[in-house]
């Protein structure tokens, strides 16, 4: 007995010992192995204490939209089941009208540019389960009127209304026309640096609809070269004004539809600007807009009788360097209204009357709102989202209207995001961390108790932990310079502080980003245990520049995007080759998109300390980027040549000393190939010895079919060739 025990114990020891010595393998990673479980297209209901999920149901290979119960979680009906519609075999996204009574369903979804699609839509009446399709168009951003009977959508850049009841379709613009006239919808910048496509918007009572008009015809065309399978190439040619190029010119429109008539609002008093928001307040005649000056350092928030379409100003910010846009603005029963604002020096709450007088600074102190949630008006309650457990962290809290009775709801350290029931009674939590998954649970929202578990990734974890890798540890790294910086570190598992190690930093560093956050694993994170498993430290630092650390942190990169964020990432990699297990002339360093802006310039003006870097789809030079986010933070190349020039990476090209891989798509609408070629050229003039890398038909993601396998297989060998 005792011998087989011994076997037996010496059969197990071995299988833990084989178990851990588990490798990651990119072909893993991008395969979707280490997919979470989540609560996909989770809708709060507004009139019932309700929520639905969207479901796939993996045997039939059919979708449902299920409705749950907030108290209970039990499931109480299915709304819809693709099975039952033959018209629809996947569903995109769905949103309700504001009875939910009806749902409109979107499916067979076409990609426009990063926010934007097509799709084909279809009314579901949920008491009846009868559907019709919206129209035979393949329409943009559809939304219910307020009383549910009709539908507003975007075709071909005009408007149309359709009754839902008697079936007819309006066209309330006419004048569309693509890279001139956008009626409703975004052009690109707007889109991609303000967030949002749908420019259009319904009032309370649903007989006016407000509207942006874009007139990009004096904008500069953009031309990409699509390469397909045909024998001639084919060509994209869209708007995208780069920075102190001309902008669309935007007008603000009032539709009546009982009249059919439509009143332009008078903004005459503002010059080159933009609307970067449009929203009826509780009031169905008052319109909201927030105007911004184009140096984006002065915004106007708007209040528009929707009767005259006269405008007034009802609250003006300003700042030193730029006013950031949110989407936080929410008018309670009163008209009165929620505002966050940095003005501060931190992003807070702030109440305001219907009349732009501020009634109270809701939340104070030194750290940063980063969500709000909603305002329970029965019991005068604020829920938001915060970094007061740290800046890497996130926590869920609630607070009286008056700023008084503060507590704190989340109890893990880590990430915490909240759903809230429409009465506030409960709140669905979100919850992740560099150890653990994510888990969602059911909450109540007077004590942040937790009620019951929803859904949580136990098995994950469990399969992870059969694989030789080691979770991020977080520091705080202060540079010679006296900066204190966010960091994490990936060790190898069997790390031994005897041994000399070379390091692979990763970073993006763009303005108000984070890096450095308290959450479970991305897909780029296997990536970096994998380069750990293989005897690398991967390394992460949030330089000055990066956000929820306050303005002046955030904020000292104005008109300088390039040089203190560049410093930093030298400076940092200069602290950890001092380490005594780091090997400090073998340290390299990783970003795409800003982070390949930053990638570049580290291995150009960091040559003594960067021996690898790589750089994928790089911003090279600040003049071949959009307006708004450049100017935003830049001004123009007119004001500020020597802030685009001197933090080019182009300008620096001659330093380079070490190995250097670009990569780019030559399909990225973002950050255009021009400016990997532009370097290119700089390089080969230089005389520099490079790797490159393109991507036809690949966008700003590189993404599609085995292309991110590749990628990330190309990127694997060239750091243990070149590190």
């Amino acid at each position: 007995m005792k011998t087989i025990k011994f076997i037996t114990l010496l059969f197990l020891c071995s299988s833990v010992s084989l178990v851990a010595q588990q490798k990651l393998s990119l072909e893993e990673i991008w395969s979707g192995a280490f997919r979470t479980k989540g609560m996909d297209e989770l809708h709060a209901m507004k009139n019932t204490n309700q929520y639905t999920v969207l479901n796939f149901d993996r045997s039939t290979r059919t979708m449902q939209i299920d409705l749950y119960d907030f108290q209970t979680l039990d499931k109480v009906k299915t709304l819809f089941d693709t099975k039952n519609f033959t018209e629809i075999q996947y569903v995109d996204s769905y949103t309700f009208d504001e009875k939910e009574g009806k749902i409109l369903i979107a499916t067979n979804s076409k990609p426009i540019f990063r926010h934007s699609f097509t799709a084909e839509y279809f009314v579901l009446d949920i008491a009846t389960q009868k559907i019709q399709k919206l129209t035979n168009k393949e329409v943009q951003e559809p939304t219910f009127s307020p009383d549910g009977t009709k539908v507003a959508f975007a075709f071909q850049n005009n408007l149309y209304i359709k009754d839902l009841l008697s079936g007819v379709e309006e066209q309330i613009t006419t004048d569309g026309k693509k890279n001139h006239i956008i009626n409703g919808i975004t052009d690109w910048v707007y889109e991609e640096e303000f967030a949002f496509v749908r420019a259009f918007d319904w009032n309370a009572s649903g007989d006016k609809l407000a509207y942006i008009r874009f007139d990009e015809s004096q904008v500069p065309e953009f031309s990409m070269d699509i390469y397909n399978q045909g024998l001639y190439p084919t060509q994209e040619v869209f708007k995208y004004p780069k920075a102190g190029e001309k902008n669309s010119e935007v007008s603000l429109h009032v539709f009546d539809a009982r009249s059919n008539k439509t009143k332009t609002v008078d903004l005459s008093n503002y010059n080159d600007f933009y609307i970067a928001r449009i929203d009826w307040t509780k009031d169905s005649n008052i319109l909201s807009a927030q105007v911004l000056n184009r140096h984006q350092n002065n915004l106007d928030l708007l209040f528009i009788d929707g009767t005259t379409a006269i405008a007034k100003v009802v609250l003006n910010e300003k700042d030193k360097a730029y006013v950031d846009v949110t989407d936080n603005l929410t008018f309670l029963s009163d008209n009165s209204f929620i505002w966050t604002s940095e003005q501060s020096g931190y992003n807070h709450i702030y109440h305001y009357d219907k009349s732009g007088k501020l009634k109270k600074q809701v939340t104070n102190g030194n750290w940063e709102v980063t969500a709000y949630y909603g305002y329970d008006e029965k019991n005068k309650t604020v829920y938001y989202q915060s970094v007061e457990n740290g800046s890497i962290n996130r926590d869920i809290y609630a607070v009286k209207i008056n700023g008084k009775g503060k507590i704190r709801l989340s109890e893990q350290t880590g990430t915490n995001e909240a759903t809230f029931s429409p009465n506030f009674q409960y709140y669905i939590n979100s919850f992740s961390n560099a150890t653990t998954a994510p888990v969602y649970t059911l909450n109540n929202s007077k004590d942040g108790k937790v009620l019951k578990t929803i859904v949580e990734n136990k098995i994950l974890e469990a399969k992870l932990a059969q694989y030789d890798v080691a979770p991020k540890e977080f520091f705080t790294l202060t540079t010679e310079k006296g900066h204190e910086l966010n960091a994490w570190i990936i060790k190898p598992k069997n790390f031994d502080v005897s041994k000399k190690y070379p390091v692979f930093m990763y970073q993006y560093s763009g303005p108000g980003s984070q890096q450095v956050a308290n959450n479970w694993n991305n897909i780029n994170d296997y990536w970096f245990m994998m380069l750990a498993q293989q005897g690398y430290l991967v390394v992460c630092v949030d330089g000055r520049g990066t956000g929820f650390k306050g303005a002046e942190f955030k904020k000292c990169t104005y008109k300088e995007l390039g040089k203190y964020e560049v410093e930093d990432q030298i400076d940092a990699a200069k602290v950890i080759g001092k380490y005594p297990y780091v090997d400090a002339t073998r340290i390299g360093i990783f970003g795409w998109s800003y982070g390949g802006f930053m990638a570049s310039n580290c291995i150009f003006q960091g040559a003594d300390v960067f021996k690898t870097a790589i750089a994928v789809a790089p911003v090279t030079s600040w003049r071949y980027y959009d307006s708004i986010y450049t100017e935003r933070y830049m001004q123009t190349p007119q004001e500020n040549p020597g802030g685009y020039d001197n933090n080019s990476p182009i300008t620096h090209v001659q330093k380079l000393q070490g190995n250097f891989l670009l990569i780019h798509g030559t399909a990225d609408d973002n950050v255009h190939v021009q400016n990997s070629m532009k370097m290119i050229e700089a390089l080969v003039q230089a005389n520099k010895q490079f790797d490159w890398a393109i991507y036809p038909d690949k966008n700003h993601g590189i993404y599609g079919g085995k292309t991110r396998l590749q990628l990330y297989t190309k990127m694997t060998n060239f750091i243990k060739e070149k590190l």
